[in-house]
């Protein structure tokens, strides 16, 4: 029924501007009572970061900014929602237009800046559902016009470790000037040690919340080396592969919106993310998880992110143009490919992260 109404309600979105659809599309779900989902294949759940998956497909952060509707993600069949990216004060963003619908390309280009109410509104509202079944992240960030970031990030890790199920620290948005500097190895590492030194100083109170580092799909193989080194010497719970791109692929259909400034996501960046992950995989080497971002839009897709060495996948921008059924579908298709092939997911992760990693390279 919701993906009836959805189809119905398309060519009416598609009409407004993308920022305005978005914010209808989120006051929607917050007032319609969603049934609970039926219940996943059990061959679907992963053990991940100490925490049981229901099912591997998660909704990335960027589409409920200031933890709105998690419930309601959960409820769509996503195996878990991440919220945020949360800053401690709240701020404006860039200026509008900021976001552009490429249809042709099933892409999406975004210059958003980190919009959001900051901690004390998304706190509040991951109180309120405390007790709640679900797994629900908070993706924590830094505030653009802050003199010391990694002390924007400890703030995150001490605003939300009453709720969050796990954290993602955001490094790799190209749209805060200097974000991705973070990623640098020096950086990093100290960056990392502040974060998790907050998080254990706190686990006594309220458990130990899983850390995730989320980076940028535009690496070199140098840099990547160097973040998965100091990575692992930090013990990281898991890494997330990857945020958007600066890049702009050829075979773009839509060279007038590509244009635009701003990370591109959707269909357009499956190749790449996926090589990424692919690479990190070769070297993370099983020390600890990783998530795969970038152009999640049909099982198949999330398919070839698992061989390439996800134990997780997300998505968000495939949502625009398959509408909300879409973790529904994708499960459905993850499962029967699990019988067609009498394959396991824990199984089939990383199984041909070195082949996908030489044929997108």
């Amino acid at each position: 029924m919701i993906d009836v109404l959805a189809g119905l309600a398309r060519p009416f979105l598609f009409a407004l501007d993308p920022e305005t659809a978005h914010r209808l599309t989120v006051r929607a779900l917050a007032a319609a009572p969603l049934p609970a989902p039926a219940p996943d294949d059990p061959r679907l759940a992963v053990e991940a970061f100490g925490l049981r998956f229901p099912n591997p497909v998660g909704l990335a952060a960027g589409f409920d900014k200031n933890a709105e509707v998690p419930d309601a993600l959960l409820a769509l069949g996503f195996g878990f929602a991440e919220v945020g990216t949360v800053t401690p004060r709240p701020q404006e963003g860039n200026p509008r237009p900021r976001i552009f619908r490429l249809p042709a390309d099933e892409g999406v280009i975004n210059r958003l800046g980190f919009n959001n109410e900051g901690h004390a509104a998304a706190r509040a509202r991951l109180a309120r559902r405390a007790g709640r079944a679900g797994i629900v992240g908070v993706n924590i960030g830094a505030n653009k016009d802050t003199t010391d970031r990694a002390a924007d990030y400890v703030a995150g890790i001490e605003a939300f470790a009453p709720h969050a199920a796990y954290f993602t620290v955001n490094v790799s948005s190209p749209n805060t000037p200097g974000l991705r500097d973070l990623q640098q190895e020096a950086a990093l590492d100290d960056l990392l040690a502040r974060v998790l030194a907050a998080r254990d100083g706190l686990a006594e109170r309220h458990g130990r919340r899983p850390v995730l580092l989320k980076i940028a799909p535009d690496l070199t193989l140098d840099e990547l080396d160097a973040i998965v080194a100091v990575a692992k010497r930090r013990a990281v719970d898991g890494l997330i592969v990857s945020n958007t791109t600066v890049s702009r692929p050829a075979s773009l259909a839509d060279r007038r919106v590509a244009g635009e400034a701003g990370g591109l996501s959707g269909r357009p960046l499956f190749r790449l993310s996926t090589r990424m992950l692919a690479e990190a995989c070769l070297r993370v080497d099983g020390a600890f998880p990783l998530v795969g971002v970038g152009g999640v839009d049909c099982a198949e897709a999330a398919w070839t992110k698992i061989r390439a060495g996800a134990t997780l996948v997300q998505l968000y921008s495939a949502m625009v143009y398959k509408g909300p059924g879409l973790a529904c579908a994708i499960k459905r298709g993850l499962a029967e490919r699990l019988t067609r092939e009498n394959a396991s997911l824990a199984g089939s992760v990383g199984r041909d992260a070195a082949e996908i990693a030489r044929a997108f390279a």
